[in-house]
């Protein structure tokens, strides 16, 4: 368990600077064992409308590519 969040983690530190020079961030919550990942987005993320298509076409899309184990991706 430790092992996929780290791995999660790894990936979430590479988007982390593209949501960084946009004024936003994203914070690991959880990872369940069935693959669900928690994040919340904040900074200027956090209140931005498009931040549901960030959440889903962006940070989804990329832990679902790096790491097969995660399933979903949820905000918190």
């Amino acid at each position: 368990m430790a092992d996929l969040k780290n791995k999660v983690e790894e990936v979430l530190k590479e988007i982390r600077g593209s949501l960084q020079a946009d004024g936003g961030d994203v914070e690991l919550v959880s990872v369940t064992k069935d693959g669900t990942v928690t994040v919340k987005l904040t900074g200027a993320c956090g209140c931005c409308p498009m931040s549901q298509m960030t959440l889903k076409m962006g940070i989804e899309k990329m832990l679902k590519q790096r790491v097969p184990e995660v399933k979903q991706v949820v905000s918190a």
